[in-house]
C-alpha cells in the first residue's frame, strides 16, 4: 500500500513538472461536512449542533493544465464524523480524487472526477470496525471554485458510488448474534482552502 502511495505521488508531481504554463502543484486543506440519510435533514441537525459532522482534510494536489481544461490529481488525507441515531461513525481514509476541471469566467472554474478512496481505520461509538466490506471504494466529486493568484478555494459534493458496509456486534443486547450494519459510501460536502507552491 505505501509502494502505491509513493508511486502515485511522485507520477503526479512528475507529470506537473512537465505540463504547460499555470500548471503544478499544492497542499490543500480544509473541512468537510458529512452527511447520513436525507441530506436536508442533516444539514437542519447541524444547525443546531454545528460541530456534530464535522471533519477535516489536509493534502497535496496537481494540476496539468491542457488548453482550456485541466486535469487535477488529488492525494488528501480525510477524518470524517457521522452521526446514526446519537451514536458516533468516525473514519480515517486516504482519498485520490482525479478531476477534470474548465475555466468558466474569470477566476471561476467547475469540476468532476472520480475519487478512490483506502479507508484506513473506523470506530463506531467508542468501538474499531475491522469489518468493512471493501477498503477500497470508488465515488465522484462535483464542484466550483475560484482561484486568486497561487491561493483557491472551492466547494465540492462528494458521494461514494461503490456500495460498502461496516458490520459489527451490538454489545448492548444479551444476544451476541445480533449484527449491525452501517453504510460507509461517503456522502459529504467539502470545503478547501489550496495554496499553489
Amino acid at each position: 500500500m505505501k509502494k502505491t502511495l509513493l508511486l502515485a505521488v511522485f507520477a503526479m508531481l512528475s507529470i506537473t513538472a512537465f505540463a504547460q504554463n499555470d500548471s503544478g502543484f499544492g497542499i490543500k486543506g480544509g473541512l468537510n461536512y458529512n452527511g447520513n440519510g436525507n441530506y436536508f435533514e442533516s444539514v437542519g441537525d447541524a444547525a443546531q449542533e454545528p460541530d456534530r459532522n464535522i471533519g477535516y482534510h489536509a493534502g497535496i494536489f496537481g494540476k496539468i493544465k491542457i488548453s482550456r481544461l485541466y486535469i487535477r490529481p488529488e492525494l488528501i488525507y480525510t477524518k470524517t464524523k457521522s452521526d446514526y441515531n446519537g451514536d458516533s461513525f468516525d473514519m480515517s481514509k486516504l482519498d485520490l480524487p482525479v478531476l477534470v476541471g474548465v475555466k468558466v469566467v474569470g477566476p471561476l472554474h467547475v469540476f468532476a472526477g472520480p475519487a478512490f478512496q483506502y479507508i484506513l481505520n473506523s470506530e463506531f461509538d467508542g468501538i474499531s470496525i475491522d469489518n468493512i466490506e471493501n477498503d477500497f471504494s470508488v465515488g465522484a466529486h462535483i464542484g466550483a471554485g475560484v482561484n486568486l493568484g497561487k491561493l483557491g478555494i472551492d466547494l465540492r459534493y462528494e458521494r461514494g458510488l461503490s456500495n460498502n458496509e461496516a458490520k459489527f456486534i451490538n454489545t448492548n443486547i444479551q444476544d451476541a448474534s445480533v449484527e449491525g450494519r452501517l453504510d460507509t459510501r461517503p456522502d459529504q460536502l467539502i470545503l478547501s482552502l489550496s495554496l499553489k507552491l
